[in-house]
């Protein structure tokens, strides 16, 4: 059985930070055979591939990283939306999400029409509000059309309850849900260690002060460095390798709520066609009303931006 991988190309929109470590990610995991990189900003662009490519020349990498059109990126395997404006001094953020709708608008009409297969993953902020606009621009399958969401949000939940249990990170099954910003939440609930409830192996947990941690962590790495961009470039190849490995693996991504009309993150399963289903987790009443608030949030922020 040949593996698709080696044949395989990502095309990544966004030559930044985030963009450029989201191609290292994809090198060093050698996730694809190809790597396009698109932007406006050539000289940035080109340098940023030159840099990736030095990348490229050690051990067995077989991987290649080049400049790539938005209608090369539309037939892509995986095209990986990173580009977007940041919040800029006294802007609100319907404002902000206003601009960040049109770049991705604009981008997305210049790649049509898209490969029937092709996955669309949006990293670029706010991500669940620009997910649902992905999915009104693209004809794809709304499983086809998901974001980054919470997954870095629950690996770093992941990370300090494992310091806490003295455990390994990938022993810890728990999730943060919800929108990605301020509305998230913690199903605490559903935690377990090796299969056991949380609160059986942990006690005296400082919950409510372990969820905030988890949800200021970017802004704290940001007022101290100016971006973050190492942990979602990790988060973005892990999701790219379940996608065209079709790993089915569960992880926290967000994607269309039929029944709450919007983006949110819920563990789903990933494969090659993006969201193979959702995994409802059994929340309790208390995280059921936070899920619903989330929605609502998110429904507002949408109606906000037109």
């Amino acid at each position: 059985m040949s593996n698709p991988k080696l044949t395989s190309q990502i095309a990544i929109v966004g030559a930044g930070d985030v963009g450029a470590t989201i191609a290292y990610s994809l090198i060093l995991n050698q996730v694809a055979a190809d790597i396009l990189v698109i932007d406006p900003k050539e000289e940035v662009r080109d340098a940023q591939i030159q840099d990736l490519s030095d990348a490229t020349f050690h051990g067995n990498t077989s991987t290649r990283v080049r400049s790539g059109t938005h209608k090369e990126a539309g037939q892509s395997d995986i095209i990986v939306m990173t580009a977007g404006a940041k919040q800029k001094e006294g802007e609100s953020r319907a404002d902000l999400i206003g601009r960040n709708k049109s770049i991705l608008e604009s981008a997305l009409k210049d790649m049509k029409p898209f490969r029937k297969d092709a996955v669309l993953l949006l990293v670029a902020n706010p991500v669940d509000a620009l997910t649902y606009f992905a999915q009104k621009f693209t004809d794809l399958p709304h499983t086809q059309v998901i974001g980054s969401g919470t997954f870095l949000d629950s690996a770093r939940l992941r990370g300090i309850l494992a310091q806490k249990a003295d455990v390994a990170p990938s022993s810890i099954d728990a999730y943060v849900l919800g929108e990605h910003g301020e509305s998230q939440f913690v199903a605490w609930s559903c935690a377990t260690i090796g299969g056991i409830s949380l609160s059986n192996v942990i006690s005296n947990l400082d919950t409510s002060g372990i969820a905030e941690d988890v949800k200021n962590k970017a802004t704290s790495i940001i007022e101290n460095k100016g971006v973050t961009n190492y942990g979602i470039g990790a988060v973005a190849a892990s999701i790219c390798k379940s996608v065209l490995g079709d790993e089915k693996i569960v992880r926290a991504v967000s994607h269309w709520q039929e029944g709450l009309g919007v983006c949110l993150s819920k563990p789903a399963v990933l494969g090659r066609k993006g969201v193979l289903r959702t995994v409802d987790v059994p929340l309790n009443s208390e995280e059921k009303k936070s899920l619903e608030k989330s929605a609502k949030a998110l429904k507002e922020m949408v109606e906000e931006s037109g």
